[in-house]
């Protein structure tokens, strides 16, 4: 793991899409300043000088996202990549990425990812039908336009991996859309709960219920473990690091080892934050331009952060699967809606079929 791994929002709340269920408008829209604007370049490098300060030729992770990132323009990322390359003295091993919707991407901007060995994530729900949520600012569904887009990084061979946000009505075809990745040659893909805006009672297809997600859960698990039985291997976040915690390792992925990991969201101000579901007015860490990371890092509001993610259930810690589920994974996902029901019946019904991978051991 990188010694420190920053987010951060260039273009802060800003998006040319209009997609219904945007978990980062409705942060956006929780604090007393929903936007902040394009990131300044005095900003970019208050924030690089730091990090590689804090750093000390340490590993360090820099993640673009939004709103939509390349908002910005491929100018901010170009001044980047040139101040973090004069100003890494000390050699700091970096890591770039970006997550983005993908319907800015051209030639120019594939070619530029590639050749700094950047790692894009780009948001597609699915086929057609499944990425109905994903609207631009016509609302005209964005399908075309981000397949699009991985025809161009192709194109580039720039790295790049797909994010699948799972509602309530995408969850009900879970086998369709595993094969339509496949179909399109994607290797590796993520799936995230669609979460419900702080404060949400209601419920509705955007939503799934304990039953959709268990149906998915099983549903696709067993097609990518029997691709991997084949040594037709695809990727998908959530199942590698299960299987890495079957295997008696650690989780990579942010909060399915029961608890938070330290990383720092900084703002189109320079405010930082300790993670994009918590860029609220009550988790203000501090601000790049008047603290340090050292300050940051062991305040009492990173602190408690911290500590609260760990808060599992005694119900939970007493439960014969809490060595994988670990109540839950990421704690925001846990107060967005309690799925205990559907990692139950998953763990029953998959754990068999884990089998498949204990040759990992010997890797």
């Amino acid at each position: 793991m990188p010694a420190l791994s920053i987010m951060i929002k260039p273009a802060s709340a800003l998006c040319n899409l209009r997609c219904a269920y945007c978990f980062y408008r409705d942060v956006a829209e929780n604090r007393t300043q929903n936007e902040y604007g394009i990131m300044t370049r005095e900003t970019e490098q208050a924030l690089i000088e730091k990090a590689l300060d804090f750093a000390d030729g340490a590993p360090v992770s820099f993640v673009f996202q939004g709103g939509e990132p390349t908002l910005a323009g491929l100018d901010y990322f170009k001044n980047f990549v040139d101040d973090l390359k004069k100003r890494n003295q000390k050699n700091s091993p970096v890591f770039l990425s970006i997550q983005t919707n993908g319907t800015l991407i051209n030639d120019e901007w594939a070619a530029f990812l590639a050749n700094n060995n950047f790692l894009t994530g780009l948001s597609l729900d699915g086929d057609f039908d499944a990425n109905r949520f994903r609207k631009d600012e016509s609302g005209k569904n964005a399908f075309y336009k981000i397949l699009k887009a991985a025809e161009i990084l192709k194109k580039h061979k720039a790295q790049f991996n797909i994010l699948s946000v799972l509602t309530g009505y995408s969850a009900k075809r879970g086998k369709e859309i595993y094969r339509f990745f496949k179909s399109e040659g994607f290797q590796n893909i993520q799936f995230i709960p669609c979460l419900k805006p702080f404060g949400y009672k209601g419920e509705n297809d955007l939503f799934m219920t304990e039953s959709e997600y268990g149906n998915f859960l099983c549903d696709v698990f067993k097609l990518y473990a029997a691709d991997y039985k084949k040594g037709r291997y695809i990727s998908v976040r959530q199942f590698d690091n299960w299987v890495r915690l079957y295997l008696g390792g650690a989780a990579e992925q942010c909060g399915m080892n029961g608890f938070c990991a330290r990383q720092f969201v900084c703002e189109g101000n320079g405010n930082i934050y300790p993670c994009d579901f918590y860029c609220t007015d009550d988790y203000l860490l501090g601000n790049i331009h008047k603290n340090t990371f050292s300050d940051i890092a062991f305040c009492e509001t990173a602190k408690r952060f911290i500590e609260e993610s760990g808060n599992a259930p005694e119900t939970c810690k007493a439960c014969e699967y809490f060595r994988l589920c670990r109540a839950g994974g990421c704690k925001r996902e846990r107060q967005s809606a309690d799925y205990c029901g559907a990692y139950k019946r998953f763990f029953k019904e998959c754990l068999p079929l884990f089998r498949y991978f204990d040759d990992l051991k010997q890797r």
